[in-house]
């Protein structure tokens, strides 16, 4: 007996959600860690704001990836 399994809608919208978690989750992580070593180290100001900066946009890079993934498997 086989069970077969119909998916309708939009998928991509899922796929986009379930890749937005991993990002969302990161970018709260860099700037908590980013406001605590700030709280710590005041004089340390401009270097830690660099690096959590640096580490925002490549999380976010990951998020656009996920965005556009869909759209480029798509049209294959």
């Amino acid at each position: 007996m086989s069970i077969l399994a119909e998916v309708s809608g939009n998928v991509t919208a899922i796929g986009y959600g379930l890749a937005a978690i991993g990002p969302g989750i990161g970018v709260g992580i860099i700037f908590g860690q980013g406001v605590q070593a700030i709280a710590r180290q005041p004089e340390a100001y401009g270097l830690i704001r660099q690096n959590m900066l640096l580490g925002f946009v490549l999380t976010e890079a990951l998020a656009l990836i996920g965005l556009v993934a869909p759209f480029i498997f798509q049209a294959i």
